[in-house]
């Protein structure tokens, strides 16, 4: 079967700067080009799938014939080989290892550190003030996962390191992924940058890995669960190994929730209706009392509120690396072909998301959802590859949006439109909102 070629291919860089320039765009453009269409970035030619029956198939069906791809080998200087980056028995071996972490038991004793962070954050408000939301919810972000990952008074130290580092690698990041190989070697501001970072975050993680080892006991923290882990022949981690992890948990499990939670404030304040909602269900919900882990489930359209923005500002794109040949949609997809799938273009497709523009938590009723097609929604991924830290960032954001609208409400300051920078996903920047009081 003939794979049509995508539009905006330029002489000896390929796509790479089509997607630069026009990001969402172009990538949610080529579903009328194809199930399947050939991408170059630079030489490297790739297969995009746009359908999400196909997705399904790359991500869940067919995945044991994936691993991941050319985009993830541009990180692994920095996460090494963690659940992120490694493959076949090792990667196994590393999420049976890790998982127990993030069982729902354990998620509801990370509920306190949530709700204590929500609540410091909003009580260093003042009435009236402006807020930068975004940075705040970063900050927080931060503050959350490394409690939770590291909890003792030294961990605390190194979660002040990460809050200066990690968005300069995970912005950076992007960029060099889309980019030839040769561009990350050149001394421009940029790459100094980044590579400092990671210095950085790596001298600081290491030592503190070392330290806790030393220690050996329980903190009853992500990291001491990692370093007491053992697989069924009763070995555990390295520390490099358990750098790794800490690294891979920390980009995942920051970004994620920071940009989900300053476009929750953002669209919430575009749609009093909502709002509205929001506010009555936290007042029945919680009745004045602070929020808990049992609260979360019966914060239905807080939770549906939450989807709806991970539907709408999710990841860009995802590679896969095939590892044997395998047919995807009557395509051969040739052994070691990188296929690139985009969580962006499948929740903006108008044909398993109607009136995607739209911010309409309501399809996610139990009535509707049912309709949306597998592969449509996929903010953490799918399959054996989900992201081990999905209940831990839903519960992070539901917690953290009823603890704000319980007390305060965040209102646009005029004048001040949002702008938004386009990275790994679309970050806002300038996003002012005024702190009003409720009660």
């Amino acid at each position: 079967m003939s794979v049509p070629v995508a539009h905006g291919r330029w002489p000896f860089v390929g796509h790479t700067p089509s997607m630069l320039r026009q990001r969402f765009r172009f990538t949610s453009s080529l579903r009328a080009e194809g199930e399947v269409v050939r991408l170059f970035l630079g030489p490297m030619e790739t297969y995009f799938v746009t359908s999400p029956e196909l997705v399904h198939e790359v991500l869940v069906t067919r995945g044991a014939n994936f691993r991941k791809g050319a985009m993830f080998d541009k990180f692994r200087p920095y996460l090494g080989n963690g659940l992120v980056l490694s493959n076949g028995p090792f990667h196994r071996r590393q999420r049976k290892l890790v998982l127990p972490a993030f069982h729902r038991e354990r998620i509801a004793g990370y509920a306190a550190t949530m709700v204590a962070a929500a609540s410091d954050l909003i009580g260093s408000w003042t009435p009236g003030e402006v807020r930068l939301v975004e940075e705040d919810m970063q900050a927080l972000a931060v503050t959350v996962v490394g409690e939770a990952l590291f909890s003792t008074e030294v961990g605390l130290r190194a979660v002040d390191e990460i809050r200066r580092s990690i968005f300069v690698v995970i912005k950076q990041g992007m960029v060099r992924a889309l980019s030839p190989g040769f561009l990350e070697r050149l001394p421009i501001p940029a790459n100094r940058e980044f590579d400092r970072a990671v210095a950085r975050m790596r001298a600081i993680v290491l030592d503190l890995v070392a330290s806790r080892r030393a220690d050996g006991r329980d903190h009853g923290d992500v990291l001491s669960m990692l370093l007491l882990a053992q697989d069924d022949a009763g070995s555990g981690m390295t520390d490099q190994q358990t750098y790794d992890e800490v690294l891979t948990l920390l980009t995942a499990g920051i970004e994620t929730t920071a940009l989900a939670l300053s476009w929750v404030f953002h669209e919430i304040a575009r749609h009093p209706e909502v709002e509205r909602r929001l506010l009555a269900e936290v007042d029945e919900v919680l009745g004045g009392r602070p929020v808990s882990a049992d609260d979360v489930a019966h914060l239905v359209h807080t939770r549906r509120v939450v989807d709806e923005v991970l539907r709408m500002y999710p990841i860009w794109f995802l590679m896969r690396r095939a590892t044997a040949a395998v047919d995807i949609g009557g395509v051969r997809i040739p052994e070691g072909a990188e296929v690139i799938v985009s969580p962006h273009a499948l929740h903006f497709d108008p044909d398993s998301h109607p009136d995607p523009e739209r911010f309409d938590p309501d399809r996610w009723s139990p009535e509707r959802s049912r309709d949306v097609p597998k592969g449509a929604f996929i903010p953490f991924g799918a399959g054996t590859r989900q992201c081990v830290g999905n209940v831990f960032a839903q519960t992070e954001i539901v917690i953290t949006v009823a603890t704000v609208l319980a007390k305060w409400r965040l209102v646009p300051v005029p004048g001040q439109p949002v702008r938004v920078k386009f990275t790994s996903a679309a970050y806002p920047v300038g996003l002012a909102m005024k702190a009003v009081p409720r009660h």
